[in-house]
């Protein structure tokens, strides 16, 4: 009987303990999820350029390039200047064994001498038939021998008095000056050679204080550039690949007057100062055309914009209308304008103040609790101008 009893107490506690823990199980567990995780930013105003894109890629060449070439053959003498050096408009660059010239020069000065007084007497001579024949003492044979031999005379002084010139010239050409600022190239010739004019090269002077950039665009941007051109002057930036410093700031210049009709591009050509020799002929630059600038576009980092089957969209948050404290994603169809600097415009779909997903987008959809990781910030300095 005490055994009955005892299984049934135990029976009892099994079944009441099997039940708490039934209980237990069957309760729902409450929590607050914390959202999908996600980075976001501020949708802002800000003066965007309007410039061409992709950059193109341009070549520098000289503003002026010329080659120097004698213009009286000779010797060497002497060279003024080191290669690669700057010179100044008038500087002595070469000097070509002068004698010979001066020579000539000399020898055409006696000669010119010799023939004026020949010349001169001549004409006492034909003065005096002049009055003998207007006295009619002489024939008109003698007088016109002797006016003839008078104006041979003058022809002579006349042709020396050329030959002199051409000297002076040559004596002169034998001191060769640079023709305007630039920096010399390597020297052909050094002192002591023989030089044959015009035939031998000497040097090469480029100027590059200002210079030349020289690039290409699509034809299609042409009617914007020359709408541009006629209202403003056109900022042009240079680039150089792994060059430390800012952009060469110049200005467009020169448009060709044909399209190539090969590639479809207009030749452009910008002017840079290039007063700290930065920019050197020869040289691949990134050009950036800057054409107008949008004023108080709303900008939005180019990352938050998504694409889908209906266009481009972002996503961005907004209270959630379950808990006040919380946000949740919501997608917002978007009209794109250009991109600056890894910033896109927004033409329509967005204000000022707004707050965009700028990462995460692939864990959200409409609806969605986010999270955000980090503190927001502005999608573009407007006080700057700059991302």
């Amino acid at each position: 009987m005490r055994r009955y009893i005892f299984s049934s107490a135990i029976g009892t506690t099994s079944l009441l303990i099997t039940a708490a823990l039934l209980e237990g199980c069957s309760r729902p567990v409450i929590k607050d999820s914390p959202g999908a995780p996600v980075m976001v930013t501020t949708v802002t105003q800000a003066n965007i350029p309007v410039q061409i894109d992709p950059p193109p890629v341009g070549h520098v060449t000289a503003y002026s390039s010329v080659t120097i070439r004698p213009q009286i053959g000779g010797v060497i003498k002497e060279i003024h200047f080191q290669e690669g050096q700057e010179v100044k408009k008038g500087d002595l660059l070469f000097t070509i064994d002068p004698r010979p010239s001066q020579a000539e020069l000399d020898a055409a000065r006696a000669a010119l001498a010799r023939d004026t007084a020949q010349m001169k007497n001549a004409e006492i001579q034909f003065q005096r038939e002049q009055k003998l024949f207007d006295q009619k003492l002489v024939s008109q044979d003698e007088f016109d021998t002797s006016k003839a031999a008078f104006d041979a005379l003058a022809g002579t002084v006349a042709a020396d008095q050329s030959a002199v010139t051409n000297a002076q010239l040559n004596l002169e050409f034998t001191a060769i000056r640079a023709p305007f600022d630039g920096r010399t190239g390597s020297v052909q010739f050094h002192e002591g050679n023989v030089v044959k004019a015009p035939d031998d090269t000497l040097l090469t002077i480029n100027q590059i204080h200002p210079i030349y950039v020289v690039f290409a665009v699509p034809e299609q941007y042409l009617p914007e550039i020359k709408k541009q051109m006629s209202r403003k002057t056109l900022a042009v930036t240079a680039t150089i690949q792994n060059l430390e410093g800012l952009p060469q700031q110049g200005k467009l210049t020169f448009v060709d007057n044909t399209v190539d009709t090969t590639t479809g591009t207009i030749e452009l050509k910008a002017t840079f100062p290039n007063q700290d020799s930065t920019l050197w002929p020869g040289q691949f630059v990134r050009v950036t055309l800057t054409l107008s600038e949008l004023t108080n576009a709303v900008v939005v980092p180019s990352e938050a914009i998504q694409e889908g089957q209906n266009g481009r969209f972002v996503y961005v948050t907004a209270p959630d209308p379950t808990n006040a404290t919380a946000r949740i994603a919501e997608n917002r169809a978007v009209i794109t304008g250009i991109t600056f600097q890894n910033k896109t415009v927004i033409t329509q779909g967005l204000k000022p103040g707004e707050t965009v997903v700028t990462d995460g987008q692939l864990r959200l959809a409409p609806g969605i609790k986010v999270s955000v990781k980090n503190s927001v910030q502005p999608a573009f300095d407007p006080s700057t101008n700059a991302p």
